[in-house]
């Protein structure tokens, strides 16, 4: 969403997932992360832990384990996620 973000210290991006997809796991790393949920039903997955989140749910971590975002539903979903600092 940010041309040459990597040099800022957020780092905001836009998540488009088909049914079924999710995103890559994202190593464990300092910093925080804050997501919200634009369009779908998505599972935020955190270790052995696992959230629901629908349109209009958001979320805020600090990090500590691997995690990933999964579309969960039967449409497209997007998200809308920010780092501090970017890992992209």
């Amino acid at each position: 969403l940010v041309p040459n973000a990597q040099k800022n210290d957020i780092e905001p991006i836009l998540v488009s997932l088909g049914v079924g997809g999710r995103t890559q796991a994202v190593m464990a790393h300092e910093g925080e992360e804050f997501g919200y949920v634009l369009k779908g039903t998505l599972a935020y997955v955190e270790g052995d832990r696992r959230y629901k989140l629908s349109t209009g749910s958001s979320f805020s971590i600090r990090p500590g384990d691997n995690h990933y975002i999964e579309n969960i539903g039967h449409t497209k979903a997007q998200i809308l996620w920010v780092f501090t600092p970017p890992v992209f």
